[in-house]
């Protein structure tokens, strides 16, 4: 089976006229993605093909599709770095850009004991990592109730624990300044590029996993601010920006006490600045 087209990549217009309803014939349901705008209907076809169960679940399917809904709603689940991630209404779809931050984590932090998914969604990130790092003490969080739900069924097999609040708010205080890994995808779109984003995002993602203020930074700020208080000491905050937004990234990771510096790939147009906690003054124990 296809891995899903990335949502970073894959690109869809609205069609001014409704879509067939299919059959179970595969190029019916083609035409019919094809149609609503779905650049690659094929593949699409095949993955709703594959998670309908009934006839009858499929024309639903194929009509949320065509209707813009996000194509991992649609199957309930996404590939990211490997693995199967459920996905759910209302909660942010990972990107598959930030597998390189899973990556440079694994790279940085390869006997973690502490790990936690701040700015969780599905909780794609914490389980990439507990999945490689085996036996970690796995913490995640979000404010949206809707990812908070989804995370948990996503973090279960790894027993992940997954909290409800804002940033570290909603962390239990006996964390604090024991964390090897903190993972923070946090929302970088600059408010004014909000209506820019592709309508399923827009549409079908919550705001507050999309909008990062003014400038894109203010949560990315907010999470640099208070790390040092919860990182172990050479623990490591790891947060995915933009390219433009690197260097004020970097900036604000140092002026917060964070050892700072970039990581790129090219491939993947990803970008990640990572934040080591040198001080062991800072680090509670």
């Amino acid at each position: 089976m296809p891995p899903l087209p990335s949502p970073s990549s894959r690109t869809r217009s609205r069609s001014p006229f409704p879509a067939p309803s299919p059959s179970s014939s595969p190029d019916a349901v083609v035409l019919a993605l094809r149609a609503a705008g779905c650049v690659f209907a094929e593949d699409e076809a095949e993955l709703i093909l594959d998670a309908a169960r009934t006839p009858d679940e499929l024309t639903v399917m194929v009509e949320r599709r065509a209707a813009g809904h996000p194509l991992e709603v649609v199957v309930g689940w996404a590939e990211f770095h490997g693995r199967r991630v459920i996905v759910e209404p209302g909660v942010f779809v990972p990107r598959r850009r930030t597998e390189f931050l899973v990556d440079r984590a694994l790279a940085l932090a390869p006997h973690a004991r502490v790990v936690v998914d701040l700015c969780c969604g599905t909780g794609a990130v914490g389980a990439a990592l507990a999945a490689r790092l085996g036996g970690v003490e796995l913490h995640a969080a979000d404010i949206e109730p809707a990812a908070v739900g989804c995370a948990r069924r996503n973090l279960a097999a790894h027993g992940g624990h997954v909290h409800q609040g804002d940033l570290f708010e909603a962390l239990p205080g006996r964390l604090r300044g024991r964390v090897d890994i903190l993972a923070a995808n946090v929302p970088y779109v600059p408010t004014g590029e909000v209506p820019l984003l592709p309508a399923e995002a827009r549409e079908h993602e919550p705001l507050t996993a999309l909008d990062g203020g003014a400038d894109g930074l203010d949560v990315l700020r907010r999470v640099a601010a208070d790390a040092g208080d919860w990182l172990a000491p050479g623990g490591c905050l790891l947060v995915e920006t933009s390219e433009g937004q690197a260097p004020a990234a970097v900036e604000a990771f140092t002026r917060c006490g964070l050892t700072a510096r970039l990581a790129l790939d090219e491939e993947l147009y990803a970008h990640v600045v990572i934040g080591s906690n040198n001080n062991p003054i800072r680090a509670r124990t």
